[in-house]
């Protein structure tokens, strides 16, 4: 039991820093920032996936800062963004670390306020 609730606690307090800082306004998009060391040690990365991780945490920025400046289609790029990070992410993570990351990326989503789901 103790251990269940340290974990979930780790989580909470790993998801609040996942995402480079605090939500501060609904109405502000989210520009995809990852707090790469946050995320590395939360994932216990070896320094090859490491090196990786990071170049796949760029592009995601990248690309979702393209999708929020997008003036059709926004909602379908911010889709496309998060699941060619999920697919990227999952070749390079081994299970336990790729289920760890799914949970934090859904968690860090709905904090955002972002709906990846097709309407």
């Amino acid at each position: 039991m103790k251990s269940g609730l340290t974990f979930i606690a780790a989580l909470a307090l790993s998801a609040t820093v996942f995402a480079n800082g605090n939500q501060t306004k609904t109405t502000e998009k989210w520009n995809g920032s990852i707090n790469k060391a946050q995320l590395g040690k939360y994932l216990k990365l070896s320094s090859d996936q490491s090196e990786e991780v990071a170049d796949i945490c760029d592009f995601f920025e990248a690309e979702m800062k393209m999708a929020n400046r997008a003036k059709e289609g926004q909602d379908e790029k911010v889709r496309k963004a998060v699941y060619g990070n999920l697919k990227l992410m999952k070749n390079t993570l081994n299970e336990k670390q790729y289920s760890d990351y799914l949970k934090l990326m859904g968690m860090t989503l709905r904090n955002k306020g972002i709906d990846i789901e097709k309407k």
